[in-house]
């Protein structure tokens, strides 16, 4: 038996222990075909990757490092004893598979794989390759029981309300950061509104990105339900509160791939919203030909594979197709859109009002859902903003949530995009707007990213500026200056 070694080894969302060449319980000779090891301790057992080190000052031959994340996991005490053995082969294995030469799966074999990817049972090549084999061959029933497993992956909470809302987008459009806005102006109305988001993806901020800016959103599940009971509403990071522990594994694999896959895309979001207990929900579906959907039709089919799965889940759901053609606001990354946010909140004159009137219509959908104000949900949402309403819960969400990690400033570093030619903005790549904001720093680097100051009808002159670029570090600010320099993701003619 060995002791447990707390080392200070940051191994992001992987697991992994580090022995000694001389183990004194385990040999590592006998560890070396396995791709994972399992490691006992304090009643729990966890899956994890395997160091070996021939540095006995750093893991003695009596004890088993534990790298950051499988310490945390474990959750016992520096010295408490310790097992590793070699890890059987997770059995769900056989069902990745037969998805890879492209079978149906049943509802058992997604609680199977689900199950072992929580439980960190899989390589990230295998959850890969589970992936990416969903992505070609998924019909909507496996979609569904995917779902549903990602629900069972973790806890599901349950409100003594009998309607709570919510508002979702797909993603894919910068600076699209409505949620910050209609979530405080439904809830100033008081309708139920607890919003859980996913870091982001494949954009330069997500929800929870950009609200951490301005408040904490790692909130347990105590903390959210105070939240929500006093404020009708929060803005918080769904994987602190467990909610579809399954989605997170997934994502984690999905980002390093920058891809949205839409079998995943729904299982993703509709298992959030059913495991925070939403009732209602309005999608907003951005279409245009640098979104996540570029035609019509991709949204009908899009469209058509939400509605089923939300029916069989219970909920109650609305979507609406907006215009995804360009970005939305003018920041791009966490800090220039919290700011762009309580631009809008506050009704400074400077706000960007496309930001404002798309926040408008989708808070007035969910007001809608209110069946003392179906059909005037719009007016209803403008005059709780234009009163301070809507601002003055967006201040008592944050203070309820408490002040954010880390102080973020605007990053110092900044470069102007300037435009090679005169005429008008005819379009605005969203695409390569993400990518350069991303090359910059965003999210890492929540003071990176784009300032837009010119959008699509714009008239510009040879060499006006079209967008600043911020960074925090020298060689991402590079890279992203390079990049727009070379493709600015504007057009001009």
């Amino acid at each position: 038996m060995l002791t447990a070694r707390p080392i200070a080894l940051d191994t992001y969302r992987e697991s992994v222990v580090v022995l000694s060449r001389r183990c004194l319980s385990v040999r590592p000779d006998r560890l070396a075909g396995s791709r994972k090891v399992e490691v006992r301790a304090g009643g729990r057992r966890v899956y994890a990757g395997l160091i070996i080190t021939d540095d006995d000052s750093l893991v003695a031959p009596s004890q088993a490092g534990l790298s950051q994340p499988l310490f945390r996991r474990l959750g016992v005490p520096e010295g408490a004893p310790v097992e590793v053995t070699p890890a059987r082969r997770p059995d769900s294995l056989d069902a990745v598979r037969r998805k890879v030469r492209g079978e149906v799966l049943s509802a058992a074999d997604f609680a199977a794989v689900i199950g072992d990817a929580v439980s960190h049972a899989y390589s990230d090549m295998e959850l890969a390759a589970f992936l990416v084999a969903c992505a070609g061959s998924m019909t909507p029933d496996e979609t569904l029981e995917l779902t549903r497993a990602m629900v069972g992956s973790g806890r599901s909470l349950d409100w003594p309300r009998p309607m709570v809302v919510d508002k979702h987008c797909i993603g894919g459009i910068p600076g699209n950061r409505t949620s910050l806005i209609v979530a405080p102006i439904v809830a100033a109305h008081g309708l139920m509104i607890p919003k859980t988001s996913s870091r982001a993806i494949t954009s330069p901020a997500g929800t929870a990105d950009t609200m951490e800016v301005l408040a904490r959103v790692t909130l347990d599940e105590d903390e959210m339900r105070d939240v929500v009971e006093r404020c009708h509403g929060c803005i918080v990071w769904g994987g602190r509160v467990d909610l579809s522990p399954a989605d997170d594994v997934l994502i984690s694999v999905e980002r390093p791939l920058e891809v949205d896959m839409p079998e995943q895309m729904v299982a993703s979001i509709l298992s959030k919203k059913k495991a925070a207990g939403s009732t209602h929900l309005v999608l907003d579906v951005p279409v245009g030909r640098s979104s996540k959907v570029e035609t019509a039709e991709q949204a009908a089919g899009l469209g058509r594979l939400f509605a089923y799965i939300s029916e069989r889940l219970g909920l109650t759901l609305e979507i609406t197709l907006t215009d995804g053609t360009r970005p939305v606001g003018r920041g791009v990354g966490p800090w220039l859109e919290a700011r762009d946010v309580l631009s809008v909140l506050r009704g400074e004159a400077e706000a960007p009002q496309d930001l404002r009137t798309k926040a408008l219509m989708l808070a007035g959908k969910v007001l809608d859902f209110d069946p003392e104000v179906r059909g005037r949900g719009a007016a209803v949402a403008r005059d709780l903003l234009e009163s301070g309403a809507a601002l003055r819960q967006m201040e008592t969400i944050i203070e309820a949530q408490g002040p954010p990690p880390a102080r973020v400033e605007l990053g110092p570093l900044c470069a102007e995009i300037v435009a090679q030619t005169g005429g008008t903005v005819a379009r605005v790549d969203c695409r390569q707007i993400s990518a350069v904001a991303r090359l910059a720093g965003a999210p890492t680097d929540p003071g990176a990213g784009l300032d837009l100051l010119k959008t699509v009808g714009d008239t510009v002159r040879k060499g006006d500026p079209l967008y600043r670029i911020h960074g925090v570090d020298p060689t991402d600010f590079a890279y992203a200056r390079d990049a727009a320099e070379a493709l600015s993701g504007y057009e001009v003619r």
